[in-house]
């Protein structure tokens, strides 16, 4: 079942965290992006945090399980939706431990037709 955009939009709203906030829709779910890194992951309806020691230390009650068949477990934060200050503290918190993604190298151009 592919996570509805409305469930997304929801979502981004309780984080609150303006510009720094974005996602991008992935194979019928979305990736969650605070300063370009990739926080989180609705799926399903549901918003899986990446598995970090801020998850474990500010919201170690929450249940865990995988995103997607064969992913590892991610805590489920469903329960914190309604809790937008708890949520936006566990997405930043988040984020502080994750590495900025690497650059993408340029891609390479097609070499086009020859001048006559």
């Amino acid at each position: 079942m592919a996570t509805d955009k409305s469930f997304m939009q929801y979502v981004a709203e309780q984080i609150d965290l303006g510009g720094r906030l974005s996602y991008r829709k992935m194979f019928g779910e979305y990736a969650v992006y605070l300063d370009e890194k990739v926080v989180a992951l609705a799926c399903d309806n549901s918003l899986f945090i990446k598995p970090t020691p801020a998850a474990a230390a500010l919201a170690p009650q929450l249940p865990q399980r995988p995103p997607y068949p064969g992913a590892k477990l991610y805590p489920v934060a469903d329960e914190l939706l309604d809790d937008a200050d708890a949520l936006r503290r566990l997405v930043i918190e988040t984020a502080r431990h994750l590495p900025f993604p690497a650059p993408r190298k340029p891609r390479k151009s097609k070499p086009g037709p020859e001048p006559i």
